[in-house]
């Protein structure tokens, strides 16, 4: 009898997991999407002002801004499939996690980029895209778990070319906001993913 009940719990439990990252995802997608057509429609672009200016005092906040706005539709639809992908697939591992680990990178990507980047105005979600990839990444090596494990290996059949996106191409595109997204996923990854001690066997709680 209690099989087909931990069954029927593990059935749930994956059916409310997916629901909680493909909610997640859909909102996340939604307000990027939202916010250009406001910006464009309404503001005429003006909102792009909000972009990161590295070293600018006065641009300091927008690091919280940056990784939501788009120089237009078409640098919007670009990031939106690989955004969307990789957000889902981050956001599997629990809400919590999710909401944290978005934090993390805006806040360690969006302050490199301010440090260290060439002047310029520097946005989009490219930051993001970045980010969750770093993190995927090291997330099979930190945890090892072969959920883990297959999630990585998923994004780098889909998206591993996009790598080459953090060396120094093209003069137009933010490459530094992809290096220091992709790093700053790395280390929420590392932060976030338990510990195992060894010695207990125990692990610190899970996000």
């Amino acid at each position: 009898m209690d099989k087909p009940v931990k069954s029927e719990q593990l059935r749930l439990a994956t059916r409310n997991q997916l629901r909680g990252a493909g909610g997640v995802t859909a909102a996340l997608i939604g307000i990027i999407w939202l916010q250009e057509i406001v910006d464009q429609l309404i503001f005429g672009g003006s909102l792009n002002a909000y972009g990161i200016e590295p070293r600018h005092l006065s641009s300091l906040s927008h690091i919280f801004t940056a990784p939501f706005l788009h120089g237009d539709f078409t640098h919007l639809i670009s990031n939106t499939l690989p955004l969307a992908v990789l957000a889902f697939l981050t956001a599997l591992r629990g809400v919590g996690r999710f909401l944290l680990s978005t934090l993390i990178i805006v806040v360690v990507g969006g302050l490199l980029v301010w440090l260290l980047a060439r002047g310029g105005d520097h946005l989009g979600a490219s930051e993001l895209v970045f980010g969750y990839f770093g993190l995927l990444l090291a997330s099979a090596w930190h945890d090892r778990r072969p959920v883990s494990i297959l999630t990585a290996a998923l994004a780098l059949l889909l998206y591993g070319g996009a790598l080459w996106g953090v060396l120094p191409r093209d003069p137009h595109i933010s490459w530094e906001s992809h290096l220091f997204g992709f790093l700053a996923g790395v280390l929420a990854s590392r932060w976030l993913t338990p510990r195992r001690t060894g010695q207990t066997g125990r692990s610190a709680a899970r996000f």
